[in-house]
């Protein structure tokens, strides 16, 4: 068991404002079932919600979708987390948000812009994201962002289509003036899990995207800070899954389930609590599915003796459910797991297939 009195304050709460979105990524995060617009939490709500997070210690806000554009209060949600003095970060699609809309996010407190970016490719980049002009809109609202002044990240989720197209996309980030971008490997939840064949690379590109990410960041060094990690499929140890299940993050639905992770649904037999019963200090302290992996006392073998436990927390719960039908057991990330075959297998299982593309 954790004591409550030693529990680290969390850090950043990604507010999940709706699952509707113009695009059809596959390789999107959001579950298959998607939270209806009907539920989704009001403004007034969100920012309660804001509020409680900053008392909590929480000092960043990423507002997320599906599409935060397609809430047409989205003003009243930004000046909300301004009012609780959260850092506010918008990741957006750029499809359907307007260069008049972003005017008035930044007057009403916005303080970061993150523009999610398929490819270097334009067509590739549109078929990616099964939307024809999405490209163009990227670029277009990436200039907006710029001359507002506000800060402003590329990230770009990388699979087999455009891995191979690293550099090319990197300096597109820097001629969109972006101060930051993130080269995000794709991760097996959601739509990526239901179409992890067509994504999953092969082991000599992503040594290949390995050597040109340290190839760019040693070129672009003091330029643009350029972030990646090996793609867990294909590393040795896995991820600290955001830092630890329950101890550094938290995650809200649209419709106020509170998660410690965005994918922790997938886990059968969770009890998750909505902001609209509970507190979100109290789900923090109290909720069933915080405490479910907190601490050690959960773990079996070979993490229950691992040197490594205190670093990588056993690695992704959600993860080890997916590939082994256990959520207790080693992330079979891990080179230490006994199922550590079952990953081999699925990184080399490779298909040529249309995508299934995310439905809104």
């Amino acid at each position: 068991m954790v004591k409550l009195d030693t529990l680290p304050a969390p850090l950043g709460l990604l507010a999940e404002l709706t699952h509707r979105c113009p695009l059809g990524c596959p390789y999107c995060s959001n579950p298959l079932v998607l939270d209806k617009r009907d539920d989704e939490l009001d403004a007034n709500t969100w920012s309660r919600v804001f509020r409680e997070a900053s008392a909590l210690g929480v000092l960043q806000v990423h507002l997320s979708g599906g599409e935060p554009a397609a809430r047409r209060d989205l003003p009243e949600i930004v000046s909300g987390a301004r009012e609780a003095g959260l850092y506010s970060n918008l990741i957006t699609s750029a499809v359907g948000l307007t260069a008049q809309t972003l005017a008035v996010l930044a007057e009403a407190g916005l303080d970061h812009v993150q523009i999610s970016v398929q490819d270097s490719d334009e067509a590739s980049a549109d078929h990616i994201a099964g939307y024809k002009g999405a490209s163009v809109r990227k670029r277009a609202l990436a200039a907006e962002v710029v001359k507002l002044g506000l800060p402003l990240t590329i990230n770009m989720v990388v699979h087999r289509a455009n891995i191979g197209r690293i550099e090319p996309m990197v300096e597109m980030a820097l001629s969109l003036g972006a101060r930051r971008v993130e080269i995000a490997h794709v991760q097996y939840y959601g739509w990526a899990l239901k179409n992890r064949s067509a994504l999953m690379p092969t082991r000599e590109q992503v040594d290949e995207a390995v050597r040109q990410v340290e190839m760019l960041r040693a070129r672009h060094h003091g330029k643009i800070v350029i972030d990646a990690v090996v793609p867990d499929y294909f590393a040795r140890f896995p991820k600290p899954c955001v830092g630890g299940w329950g101890r550094r993050s938290l995650n809200v639905t649209p419709a106020g389930r509170v998660l410690p992770c965005h994918a922790a649904e997938v886990i059968p037999g969770l009890e998750f609590w909505n902001v609209r019963d509970h507190a979100l200090a109290e789900i923090w302290r109290a909720a069933p599915a915080f405490s479910a992996f907190r601490g050690f006392d959960w773990m079996e073998e070979p993490c229950r003796s691992c040197a490594r436990k205190e670093q990588d927390f056993g690695g992704c719960r959600c993860q080890a459910f997916l590939i082994t039908g256990n959520a207790r057991a080693a992330d079979p990330v891990c080179h230490l797991s006994p199922h550590h075959d079952r990953v081999e297998q699925l990184a080399a299982a490779r298909v040529d297939v249309a995508y299934s593309y995310r439905t809104a």
